[in-house]
């Protein structure tokens, strides 16, 4: 599974076992009947996928109790399966941004920041350029996200909102030694909405979140 199969929005995974994956991936923390639904076989079968994927140290299993009967299991990716979808260059991109941080000073780590934010804009609004309507340009956002490798998705919200919803972060390393890519990009996605719409974000992978998700509501005329 390369960085190029994420980034490619067609990609589709072949072997059961990374089906099961990016289902876990997708929908977070999964009961193997659950699991079953989704790929159309038994609860036992995917059971016995995922008690593999288990000896495999893909998965992990955790026990939750719905005050009824037996505590039901969940299943879902450990620290090695999320490595299965792996951050775009990781270390060379730290190591460059350090080395930015520690020779030119901070200052110059946050002009690289702007700049990759002015042209990630000038890209989205030049793709949202014959959209209208907040829901409209929210998943043509989706969609460039999705094909960048952020697994992104729109989905509904409560009270009329609507979720931006990004399941996976290839450049989360890179967020991680520096937020202020996570504040950039919070702001591209205010600006190519529009003032028509408000945003916040609400689930935060690099904050230990299993996704990063944004209440995008329309604004009141």
């Amino acid at each position: 599974m390369s960085s190029n199969d994420l980034e490619n929005k067609a990609w589709s995974p072949r072997a059961p076992s990374e089906r099961l994956l990016m289902t876990l991936k997708m929908q977070g923390a999964q009961t193997s009947a659950e699991v079953g639904r989704r790929h159309g076989i038994t609860g036992e079968a995917a059971r016995q996928q995922l008690l593999k994927l288990h000896e495999d140290g893909l998965v992990t299993e955790e026990r939750r109790s719905s005050g009824r009967g037996r505590p039901s299991t969940y299943w879902h990716l450990s620290e090695k399966g999320q490595a299965r979808f792996p951050d775009t260059h990781a270390a060379l991109t730290v190591d460059i941004l350090r080395s930015i941080s520690e020779v030119l000073g901070a200052e110059a780590l946050d002009r690289v920041i702007a700049e990759r934010e002015a042209t990630t804009l000038a890209h989205y609004l030049d793709a949202l350029s014959g959209c209208t309507g907040t829901r409209e340009r929210l998943e043509k956002l989706a969609e460039l996200r999705n094909a960048e490798g952020y697994m992104a998705q729109v989905e509904e919200g409560e009270d009329g909102a609507l979720l931006l919803v990004e399941n996976h972060c290839p450049i989360c390393a890179a967020a991680s030694f520096c937020q202020g890519f996570c504040r950039a990009e919070k702001a591209v996605f205010q600006n190519a909405l529009g003032g028509g719409a408000t945003i916040e974000r609400d689930e935060h992978i690099v904050s230990g979140g299993r996704r990063c998700t944004y209440v995008v509501r329309e604004t009141v005329a």
